[in-house]
């Protein structure tokens, strides 16, 4: 039976990967044979290097791209997550701008409204004081024609003596005049298209309730009422009278 002793011919280490040839040397074989045995021996160490290295390469590409896949991956969910985060502010920043927006726009309409609510009870109110003292004034002067009525001493006669009586004398042919242009000394007289009524054609006939309550039949009254118009309006009735030849009424 034949020897044989066993020869470790090498060991390599590549990326942490130990590969190791072992190559059988015959004792009893020619010199030859052997180094052709050992250089098969060395080839196919050689070749489980490449190998192994190959491999090893393979290994760490994949490694590689694993780790840049999951970056790359972790990148794009920091994209959608902070897309999604700036479009959530937009629409939360765009919701309070219309929410401030409305807020704004009922208070200018509350306030519109209010400023003309006050106007209009300003208005209303000044127009039922004006109401109320013309109602008072009214009552104080019916009150004091007739207050006048009752307390003066009643002229009879005929209309234009009861002027001769009132009227001043410097003033009673103007005074005249007027009356007779305008009613022809006729107490009852009424304008068809006007309704002015009585010797001075009052219009209304009613103003002359403040000379007295008995102004629709009182000639007095009503001369009085003329007289007192006269004087407040044009000064006297000369001035009056003057008037009325310029303009055809006073």
């Amino acid at each position: 039976m034949r020897k044989r002793t066993a020869a470790i011919v090498a060991a390599v280490s590549v990326s942490g990967m130990a590969v190791a040839g072992a190559v059988v040397v015959d004792s009893s074989a020619a010199a030859p044979s052997s180094s052709v045995s050992q250089a098969d021996s060395l080839q196919k160490v050689a070749d489980l290097q490449t190998a192994a290295s190959a491999s090893a390469s393979a290994s760490a590409k994949a490694a590689a791209d694993k780790a840049a896949a999951a970056k790359a991956a972790a990148r794009k969910a920091a994209a959608v997550k902070a897309s999604a985060s700036a479009s959530a502010a937009a629409k939360a920043a765009a919701q309070k701008a219309a929410a401030e927006k409305a807020a704004a726009a009922k208070a200018a309409a509350d306030r519109a409204a209010a400023e003309k609510a006050a106007a209009a009870k300003a208005a209303a109110d000044q127009l039922a004081a004006e109401k109320a003292a013309a109602a008072r004034a009214a009552a104080a002067a019916t009150q004091q024609a007739a207050s006048r009525s009752e307390t003066r001493t009643t002229l009879s006669g005929s209309p234009q003596s009861i002027a001769a009586q009132i009227i001043p004398a410097d003033q009673l042919d103007s005074f005249d005049e007027i009356i007779s242009h305008e009613s022809g000394w006729d107490v009852h007289a009424t304008n068809a298209s006007s309704g002015a009524y009585g010797l001075g054609q009052a219009l209304p006939g009613s103003k002359m309730a403040s000379a007295g309550s008995d102004w629709q039949d009182s000639a007095e009254t009503q001369i009085r009422w003329a007289l007192s118009y006269m004087n407040d309006r044009y000064g006297s009735p000369n001035a009056a009278w003057q008037f009325w030849q310029a303009n055809n009424w006073y």
